[in-house]
């Protein structure tokens, strides 16, 4: 099997070398050996590494994606999961198209001043009820990675 060092691997992914130590460090890959100080991967790394962006892509957390590797590193996606995923872009969609719509009436709002325009005061209300809504109180940032 063809072995490739981590410089070849970051080279051809995209993936910075300090990610992929931390990527091994966490359990979502796995080093064969060592050639001198660097790390060896087996090709196979490179399609693992394509689905673990994809992952992250999707709004999936790395802890997610872990989970999505069977114990022989294949991947194991459970159907459910996906569908809970697109329809939470399906949310996210909405939402960010309903802000989309909100800024262009903004910027082509013929009123004086934006607090002069009953449209925009009604979206500011709606915006500042689902800030203080109880499931975003809840929403907790993924530590980035």
């Amino acid at each position: 099997m063809e072995m490739l060092d981590i410089g070849e691997v970051s080279e051809r992914s995209g993936v910075p070398p300090s990610t992929l130590r931390y990527y091994e460090e966490i359990g979502l890959l796995s080093s064969v050996g060592r050639h001198g100080l660097r790390r060896q991967f087996e090709k196979d790394v490179l399609p693992r590494l394509s689905l673990i962006a994809l992952g992250k892509t999707a709004g999936f957390s790395l802890t997610e994606i872990s989970e999505m590797f069977g114990e022989d590193g294949t991947p194991d996606l459970s159907r459910p999961d996906l569908h809970a995923k697109a329809d939470a872009l399906d949310r996210q969609i909405r939402e960010l198209t309903a802000l989309r719509n909100m800024m262009r009436h903004v910027a082509e709002c013929p009123a004086p001043s934006h607090m002069e325009c009953d449209s925009f005061r009604r979206l500011l209300k709606i915006a500042s009820r689902r800030a203080l809504s109880p499931s975003a109180r809840r929403q907790k940032p993924e530590k980035p990675t």
